[in-house]
């Protein structure tokens, strides 16, 4: 029997959330405040010195079945009344050499928590991970990146921190480079890069490592679709080559295209593993199971610094009126309630098929001089389509808000829209196999030559 080069037996890894100090506003508060350090840093340190007994109580507790919380709960459930949370429980998984296995979940199912244990970052609460081979990760924009230092020597730092030689990187530097695509800024402090130069450049140098295990987190979240392509045809290499691959990703079709194995995650648990198609399935139909409920105030499974809220996304006919469904070629709108309006708040919703394929992009800052969009407080935000060109089908919508320069809130699977059979300039559009996802308007004629 061969050895798995990845070998996961009872994985869990807890958190103790810290309380925030209050800072006193008079001098007797100060006052006060100092006397009381001592006593209060000796509780600290016995929190820290009980807690691996709290946490042994708390996964019994959880093992029994107590305080579970909805499938959805973000990953950190608290299954009895203390401060720990739990980011991964009880996983188990077996990778053999030259496996392409892609971590699926939703937003805080433990994906990266799992990551970084394997990467050796954190270590795990419970359980243990054997890890045979050389590992190169990359986890987050910028990993091992001096701001200071240009681009060139951060090639060599951060080649050096994941295991290479600096003949290995002599010999890999050009190609390291051009694969990057930011020669014209090697000799520039990295701090002046943006976050799609960073990761380029650091992926660039992960990818040229020849490691016999490659762990990537989302990178592809941020690189331009070219660079994307480059991405999932530098990893599919990487597989071919043999060598084992575990890839986190939303995007279902660098999934499908680079991925044989899938393994779900919910609420720090795994829950499915095997073909990545079936798991991918899955994981789909929970998202469109999901959108089911509009009220969005209750969803916890969200991202954001939440000072502006998503609330719900209504679907609006030509006469004003709600509705569920639509005809392709019909006029829709899109009603965005908002929580705790700030001025000219910012709403992007990103329309994905059945099969998790992005098929269509709408962002309030890509308007035009006609949109009106004044710089004012709402807390209602409308995004009207003249003409659906959507085929017939169920789409899913995830949500995402900015506001005050950053972003605001972040819903995957808002809502879910159903598109029936219906005309585009008076012509019948009907739902059939094989025909592209998008229905353009166009007019044909017969021209004498």
């Amino acid at each position: 029997m061969t050895t798995p080069l990845i070998s996961v037996q009872g994985l869990s890894k807890a958190y103790r959330i810290g309380l925030k100090d209050e800072i006193p506003d008079t001098f007797m508060g100060a006052m006060t405040d100092w006397m009381k350090a001592p006593m209060r840093n000796w509780k600290r340190l016995r929190q820290l010195n009980t807690f691996h007994k709290e946490v042994a109580s708390a996964y019994s507790a959880s093992a029994s079945g107590a305080g579970e919380n909805s499938p959805y709960d973000g990953g950190l459930s608290t299954e009895i009344a203390t401060d720990i949370v739990w980011a991964l429980k009880d996983i188990s998984f077996d990778v053999n050499e030259g496996e392409v296995v892609g971590i699926i979940g939703h937003n805080g199912a433990g994906k990266s928590t799992l990551l970084k244990v394997l990467s050796r970052i954190t270590d795990p609460t419970q359980g243990r991970a054997v890890i045979r081979g050389r590992v190169s990760s990359l986890l987050e924009v910028g990993t091992g990146f001096h701001a200071e230092l240009t681009g060139r020597e951060n090639v060599y730092m951060n080649g050096t921190i994941l295991g290479m030689t600096k003949r290995e990187i002599d010999s890999k530097f050009d190609a390291i480079v051009e694969f990057s695509g930011v020669s014209k800024f090697l000799d520039t402090p990295v701090k002046r890069y943006s976050s799609g130069m960073k990761v380029r450049l650091a992926f660039a140098v992960a990818a040229h490592l020849d490691p016999e295990i490659l762990i990537i987190d989302e990178v592809l979240a941020v690189g331009d679709a070219g660079f994307q392509r480059k991405c999932i045809g530098k990893m599919q290499d990487v597989a071919e080559s043999g060598r084992t691959v575990l890839f986190v990703s939303h995007n279902a079709v660098a999934l499908r295209n680079l991925c044989h194995r899938g393994i779900l995650l919910r609420g720090g648990k795994s829950v499915m593993d095997g073909p990545l198609t079936d798991v991918l399935d899955h994981y789909l139909s929970d998202l469109s199971s999901l959108a089911q409920d509009q009220d969005l105030e209750r969803r916890s499974d969200r991202d954001g610094k939440g000072d502006v809220r998503l609330r719900r996304i209504d679907f609006l006919d030509g006469r004003g009126m709600q509705a569920s469904t639509f005809a392709t070629g019909q006029p829709m709108t899109l009603s965005i309630l908002l929580s705790n309006a700030a001025n000219s708040p910012h709403c992007a919703l990103r329309v994905f098929d059945e099969r998790g394929q992005f098929v269509l992009f709408l962002d309030s800052r890509l308007h035009s001089i006609d949109d009106h969009l004044p710089n004012i407080s709402t807390d209602q935000l409308q995004c009207s389509l003249p003409e659906l060109l959507l085929m017939p089908g169920t789409y899913r919508i995830d949500a995402e808000l900015y506001a005050n320069g950053s972003r605001q809130d972040q819903v995957k699977a808002a809502a879910t829209i159903e598109i029936g059979s219906g005309r585009l300039q008076g012509r019948p559009l009907k739902e059939r196999n094989h025909l592209p996802l998008i229905a353009h308007p166009h007019r044909w004629a017969y021209q004498e030559v």
